[in-house]
């Protein structure tokens, strides 16, 4: 397993960095990330992607996930960082969690593949926004080389194997548990594979839900990659992005930002 996914320290600053260099450009592309924003991230885990916002002045911040652990570890990190008293982490479940607010930002980043139902979720999510508001959406394509998660196997073969997600399903069990994993963690990426998401569902279900799209990038390699692994991000070519089912499997991260437009009484 990779270090990362037993460091959460690592993982939050891998997180922060990644965020600060082109999530928020991106953001900024639509709407400034000054202090009069405020800002909610769902599935935040430790917090990682809510410091830069922070850094930045941002008005109000808050972070909610289903992980007990996670949030008491994101208080344990904001605690020691000047101003971390003023970032909110709930633990809950975001269906339960209406009674946050409305924010200027509401952002997901590698949460999207991991929700059930995400028809239901993407349309759920409208009453975090303020009017004018954005939601900032990044997500793995199901069946890019490692849709299925793989890389956090135990076994370090089956966590370098490509595409392997993309077997059957009792097939894929066989080869998790054949190759050491334990029950629970084939549990966990057998259910990664009912959830995995591509583009064109993705993209099926926000104009369903009445979202219009303010940005969309595509990356063949993740920008999150430059600090996992050394690699350049670059983005996919305009040919082969063109082409919905080749792009599914070479789209690495997919960011989008999507809006409620604003109708006049």
């Amino acid at each position: 397993m990779h270090e990362r996914h037993v460091d959460r320290e690592l993982y939050f600053r891998e997180q922060a960095h990644t965020t600060s260099k082109y999530v928020i450009p991106f953001i900024e592309s639509v709407l400034p990330a000054t202090g009069s924003l405020s800002v909610l991230e769902i599935g935040c885990g430790e917090g990682g992607n809510l410091l830069p916002f922070l850094e930045a002045g941002c008005s109000r911040l808050a972070g909610i996930d289903l992980s007990e652990s996670k949030i008491e570890n994101a208080r344990s990190f904001y605690s020691a960082i000047p101003g971390g008293d003023r970032v909110e982490f709930i633990a809950a479940d975001i269906y339960d969690s209406a009674s946050a607010g409305t924010f200027d930002i509401v952002m997901m980043r590698d949460v999207l593949e991991h929700i059930h139902d995400q028809e239901r979720f993407i349309g759920f999510v409208k009453r975090f926004l303020n009017p004018g508001g954005i939601l900032f959406i990044a997500f793995p394509p199901w069946n890019n080389p490692f849709g299925g998660h793989q890389q956090m196997c135990d076994s370090r073969l089956l966590s370098k194997m490509p595409w392997i997600h993309l077997l059957p399903r009792r097939l894929y069990r066989r080869l998790l548990l054949a190759a050491g994993e334990s029950q629970t963690r084939t549990d966990g990426l057998l259910e990664i594979k009912d959830t995995g998401i591509n583009i064109g569902r993705f993209e099926r279900a926000i104009k369903k839900e009445g979202f219009f799209l303010e940005n969309k990038s595509l990356w063949l390699i993740n920008p999150n990659f430059e600090i996992k692994f050394g690699l350049k991000p670059r983005r996919l070519p305009q040919f082969p992005g063109r082409i919905p089912f080749l792009r599914n499997f070479i789209t690495t991260t997919g960011y989008y930002i999507i809006s409620v437009p604003h109708r006049e009484p």
